[in-house]
């Protein structure tokens, strides 16, 4: 039995449930896998999840024209390869169809609409507490082990511009955005110029919008493809034989060679090397999809940092000023566990493991954490199979020694598991 729900009237505050397993929070990709992990060995557990469906940032915060950046054998989930009729670029529609056919397969049923508002370790009972709202009514979870996998990209980064409610234009998130076809016609600021940012841009100029994307500092774009395969796999094939300064050296000379110099757009490299930059600071290269074929033509055009906005109108740090009718925010995302983990020895106060990978999948009292490797899909594949036999050791040891466990919970709560 998964859980047993304690209601007593008067006694208690809130709806308890002890879950004789752990706690996933998170329904995304990293929480399913290792879901899907823990299922494969016999243990129970709870998937508990703010949105209304699994991989809601996938379903509900991305542009439709999305497809996985990398070739589909580096975003498979474990135990379950992608179909063999599936390109080697799915698109986002065919990856949530993927996700579900997962979550179908190993009979992954999260709880939905229920939003974590803390979870906190309780010294006196050694378990873990989890606190939750469902449909206006608290909800506590008691459990031993607790895993988080709300991911890296749990809210949206908006930030400040002086001027900006000046602006009097439409202004949204790139999360929001879905396609250009609204803006045929219009002058467009895309403020970022990562992945999203060239994307969108990119989309906007396929729907005959005129973009401007904002290029504050220096970023690495590599070709998604180098010769027919795939720059990342090409990367990974190097790493096995040659340290990573030796790698991003060699990337950037293929890069050099197949774009061209690009700081004579306004595209500036950072003096780190794009694997180093990655493994050390989290900061992913840009994989071009034909954004700077765009950018070269100056259908999208690249332009300086802002200083401020007024009616109608940006300036740059440059003096420069740009009527436009629209602002999208490609100001990226970040981690919302500091907002409701209670603890600081696993996470930092930016919520990301404070060890790097691939040491940051494990803390104290039960606690793990997956899909924060800022190693994508691949990374989180790995983290949840380690976490998901981590915790099966343990279940199955106690499990087979078939010793009933009382737990004082707290004052007038007894919990038998």
């Amino acid at each position: 039995m998964v859980q047993q729900a304690l209601e007593h009237g008067d006694l208690f505050s809130r709806r308890c449930i002890l879950v004789n397993g752990p706690v996933i929070v998170g329904a995304g990709p990293s929480g399913l896998a290792v879901g899907a992990g823990l299922k494969k060995q016999g243990v129970p557990f709870v998937i508990l999840d703010r949105a209304n469906c699994i991989a809601s940032l996938w379903q509900n915060k991305t542009y439709d024209r999305l497809k996985l950046h990398l070739p589909k054998q580096f975003c498979q989930l474990p135990f379950f390869p992608f179909p063999p009729n599936f390109p080697e670029y799915p698109s986002k529609y065919q990856f949530i169809e993927y996700l579900e056919s997962y979550a179908k397969k190993f009979e992954l049923s999260p709880r939905f609409n229920e939003s974590v508002q803390s979870a906190k370790y309780d010294e006196t009972c050694g378990l873990w507490r989890v606190r939750t709202i469902l449909n206006d009514s608290e909800v506590e979870y008691i459990c031993r082990w607790l895993v988080v996998a709300s991911g890296e990209n749990a809210e949206k980064m908006v930030p400040n511009f002086e001027g900006l409610e000046e602006f009097g234009g439409h202004v949204m998130h790139a999360c929001d955005y879905r396609s250009g076809e609204a803006y045929e016609g219009k002058k467009v600021l895309v403020v970022g110029c990562g992945n999203s940012g060239m994307e969108v841009s990119l989309d906007l100029c396929h729907h005959n919008a005129f973009p401007s994307m904002v290029v504050r500092s220096s970023v690495h774009v590599l070709p998604r493809e180098i010769s027919g395969k795939s720059t990342f796999e090409l990367a990974s094939s190097l790493m096995k034989w040659l340290p990573v300064t030796i790698v991003d050296k060699i990337l950037l000379i293929l890069a050099r060679c197949t774009l061209g110099n690009l700081e004579k757009y306004g595209i500036k490299r950072p003096s780190m090397g794009p694997i180093e930059l990655k493994n050390t600071h989290g900061k992913t290269p840009v994989l071009d999809i034909g954004a700077l074929q765009k950018i070269k033509t100056k259908k999208i055009q690249i332009v300086q940092g802002i200083k401020k906005f007024s009616r109608g109108c940006v300036e740059l740090v440059n003096g420069e000023n740009l009527e436009i009718d629209s602002v999208i925010l490609a100001t990226g995302y970040c981690s919302n566990v500091p907002s409701w983990l209670k603890e600081s020895d696993l996470f930092s106060k930016d919520g990301m493991p404070t060890a790097s990978f691939p040491d940051g999948w494990k803390g104290k009292s039960g606690l793990y954490a997956v899909g924060f490797t800022r190693r994508g899909l691949s990374g989180a594949s790995f983290d949840a199979v380690r976490v998901s036999q981590d915790i099966a050791k343990v279940w199955n040891q106690e499990t087979n020694s078939k010793t009933n466990h009382y737990v004082t919970i707290s004052c007038d709560r007894r919990c038998i598991k």
